[in-house]
């Protein structure tokens, strides 16, 4: 092996020319120079595969032990190890940003996620520059780099596609690739997507069998092939982040209707068979026992007779889901393989960037959205069992009930969001590298965490942490290489202290103990929290209690104690404080300290503008607006969209049909409210305006609509409710045209393109702003639909 002549600790890394003789004329035969090398990491580099499944507990998948079948993961696992003290941040922006970076989630800016971040340092949601992620360090040393799938790590005010692209994965983020969606979640069927920086549609209709997870899954097949083809000598890093098995539940039926009646003994006794099968393949210890349910959660007896198929069939969707997508990255394993480099591909899947959510409610959503806008009592159990057979489907924008959350992260306490227990952030992990590892098929209980995956691949690629980045002089990772563990079971832990933290639930790990403590409930939006010092601590001892099952507290109070300030300690070393469970706050931009896009009580815009998110465009909810539009209309007429916010499960849309201007109102997809012009719009150029006049009196009220062609009044009607929070967490607001799915039924995102043209549009805010009607906890709802 040759000496590697590259300083690696400096990236970009310096050109040095070495000296020597320069000739005169190229013909002297003296006249001599090196040949062109590309640029690689050092020899024997391994490809890189990070797989990050979305809202995973420990307890779903059946490689450990859970009830959704997941056969490569299995696969994966047979020829690879398992890591059963694999720890996440207990949600998904923090523990994507922490394992990108090999720091801390509040190290790096994201202590919550974007869209409550606050001026301090911890929860800014910006990255310092002086934490490199790992995929720049690989390509600036000759790695080529893609990532497929979920980003939630673009601040809000950055997330327009105007950028700045600073946080982006083609940006600042050392991918060289990105295809995928900026955001906490999207929809599976008809997601917003983006190559590199610019706003893409999918390739298809979910009518011709478009899904997200297999786009993913096709375009990281074909980018690893023809990376392979064309460089083969160069290694590969691919992040793959599908989305899934995040909400919305979406999954073709065919995957559903594998688990007809597999779960209709409920969520109690799913916890035992999978705690039983956890014991049985040994992936949990002989003598763990499995924690007791808390009141906060139902039992399963406890649920009404009537809404339990409609529970039944909304796990059973989860379950198709997961294996549905574990399929897909079977196939990505599989091409891999294909192309005869396996053997040298260091992959981690990683099942669950948190723990199970329970952000569904008690009973499930049909759409989330409702719950997101205090509006869930219209999901009545009569409604719900309506909707059955379209759960999953197009239709849907569906989650599961809290007590599946909880089953699905047996044998722990808890679920996502919680990050003092386990049930939050312990997730089943595999780690595969045949030419790294020589036992297969192994158990290892080293405890680990995300931020340990970068250097555990600078140091299997042999590459040194960077000291300097694009002219920036770079802090240590924080986290710990687990490639010591690969070829030694027995090996002691390297990574013996760890704090965890999620708004306010906190929680350290010390050489095998460890003390939290649960400040708040995720499904308890509107709580009233006590102050931090009364927060109840408990205290666990993980050499004899894997699953926190037993609370030693009163025994040991001086170890309780000494863990507490341990927590204190580690919270001011790596920007944790000051603790922060504001909610209303912080999603206010003024009071948290961050930028906002969007200012004033107006707004212009223009033809061909889009995929413009809720961010960045001024807020009508709760108050008097209009919008006005000047277009040019051809002799005949026209048709199509002037402008459209939202989609089929929520949103609004000023459009023209058969000549007409068409004002519509959708209410989550249960209630629809359309205003229709007396007459056709004539032709020429003309300014056409829509005037919505709110009733007041609090939040989701409904109101006059009045239509105008030139100033003068051309229909009116009325809109009966709104929605006061958010209309989704993945639709946007177009000109000319709509994106995604249609808010009216009128027309599709296909047949949506105005057939005339438009000048421009303006958007008005009326006075009489109700947003102080909204409790500022209920403001939580927005930030909940995005994580």
């Amino acid at each position: 092996m040759k000496p590697d002549r590259h300083a690696r600790t400096m990236l970009p890394i310096p050109d040095r020319p070495a000296p020597g003789l320069t000739t005169y004329d190229a013909k002297d035969p003296d006249t001599a120079y090196p040949p062109i090398e590309p640029l690689l990491p050092p020899e024997g580099a391994p490809n890189v595969l990070i797989v990050l499944i979305d809202d995973t507990g420990f307890g779903a998948s059946s490689a450990f032990g859970g009830p959704c079948n997941t056969p490569n993961a299995e696969k994966l696992a047979a020829r690879g190890l398992m890591y059963n003290r694999f720890h996440t941040t207990a949600l998904c922006a923090p523990t994507r940003a922490a394992m990108l970076s090999g720091r801390n989630h509040h190290s790096v800016g994201m202590g919550s996620i974007t869209e409550t971040a606050t001026s301090a340092p911890g929860n800014s949601s910006l990255k310092p520059n002086t934490k490199a992620p790992v995929a720049m360090t690989l390509k600036l040393n000759g790695y080529s780099t893609a990532q497929f799938g979920k980003c939630h790590e673009v601040p809000v005010w950055q997330s327009s596609p105007m950028g700045p692209f600073d946080a982006w994965p083609t940006g600042g983020g050392g991918f060289e690739t990105f295809y995928g969606f900026i955001g906490g979640e999207n929809n599976q069927w008809d997601p917003a997507l983006y190559e590199g920086t610019t706003p893409v549609e999918p390739p298809a209709t979910p009518e011709e069998g478009y899904h997200l997870t297999e786009d993913l899954a096709d375009h990281a097949v074909n980018w690893i092939r023809t990376q392979k083809a064309l460089m083969p000598d160069k290694p590969f890093f691919v992040y793959f982040a599908p989305g899934a098995t995040h909400a919305p539940h979406h999954v073709p039926k065919e995957w559903i209707d594998k688990y007809t009646g597999a779960f209709a003994d409920g969520w109690d006794a799913q916890r035992e068979k999978t705690f039983a099968k956890q014991k049985e393949l040994g992936i949990v210890p002989a003598d763990a026992e499995l924690t007791a349910r808390h009141a906060e959660i139902p039992a399963w007896d406890d649920m009404p007779d009537e809404l339990k198929p409609v529970l039944e069939r909304e796990m059973e969707v989860y379950a198709g889901f997961l294996e549905h997508t574990d399929h897909h990255v079977g196939r990505v394993i599989d091409a891999i393989e294909d192309l005869g480099v396996l053997d040298n591909t260091l992959i981690y899947y990683i099942i669950g960037d948190n723990g199970a959510s329970a952000e569904g409610t008690m009973n499930g959503a049909f759409n989330e959205m409702a719950n997101f806008n205090g509006m869930a009592a219209l999901e009545t159990p009569e409604f719900m069992r309506s909707k059955m057979d379209e759960f999953g489907s197009p239709t849907s924008y569906n989650h599961y009930s809290v007590g599946w959350a909880w089953a699905m992260d047996a044998p722990f306490q808890w679920t996502k969001q919680i990050a003092s227990h386990w049930g939050g952030t312990r997730n089943g992990t595999i780690v595969s590298w045949p030419k790294g590892i020589t036992e297969q098929g192994g158990l290892r209980s080293q405890f680990t965490h995300v931020i340990d995956v970068a250097p555990t691949i600078l140091e299997a690629a042999g590459l040194p942490e960077p000291t300097m980045v694009n002219g920036v002089q770079q802090s240590p990772m924080e986290g710990t290489s687990m490639l010591y563990t690969f070829n030694a079971p027995d090996e002691a832990e390297r990574h013996d202290l760890q704090y965890f933290e999620m708004f306010g639930n906190r929680g350290v790990y010390y050489k095998g103990w460890s003390a939290v403590t649960k400040h708040r409930t995720p499904w308890e939006l509107i709580a009233d929290t006590v102050p931090f010092d009364d927060d109840d601590w408990e205290l666990y001892d993980g050499s004899a209690d894997y699953s926190q099952a037993r609370d030693l507290s009163k025994e040991h109070p001086d170890k309780l104690h000494e863990l507490q300030r341990l927590w204190l300690i580690e919270a001011v070393k790596y920007n944790v404080l000051p603790l922060d469970d504001r909610t209303g706050e912080r999603l206010n931009p003024d009071l948290a300290g961050r930028p906002t896009l969007v200012q004033g009580d107006s707004q212009l815009l223009f033809a061909g503008m889009g995929r413009l998110s809720e961010n960045s465009v001024v807020s009508i909810k709760n108050k008097s607006f209009s919008v006005t539009a000047e277009v040019e209309l051809p002799d005949g007429g026209a048709d199509g969209v002037i402008i459209a916010q939202g989609g089929r499960f929520g949103g609004w849309s000023v459009y023209v049909k058969e000549g007409r201007l068409v004002f519509v109102y959708n209410v989550l997809g249960i209630h629809e409210f359309t205003t229709t012009a007396d007459s056709p719009i004539p032709s020429g150029t003309h300014q056409v305006r829509m005037e919505f006049a709110y009733d007041g009196g609090g939040l989701a009220k409904g109101g006059g609509v009045t239509l105008y062609y030139d100033g003068a009044s051309v229909g009116t009607g009325r809109v009966g409710m709104t929605q006061p929070m958010v209309f989704s967490a993945d639709e946007t607001t177009d000109v000319g045209y709509e994106s995604g799915t249609a808010v009216s039924p009128d027309y599709t995102a296909q047949s949506s393109r105005f057939t005339g043209k438009i000048n421009w549009v303006q958007i008005d805010l009326g006075d009489d702003d109700h947003d102080h009607f909204i409790d500022p906890d209920e403001r939580m709802r927005v930030a909940m639909a995005r994580q």
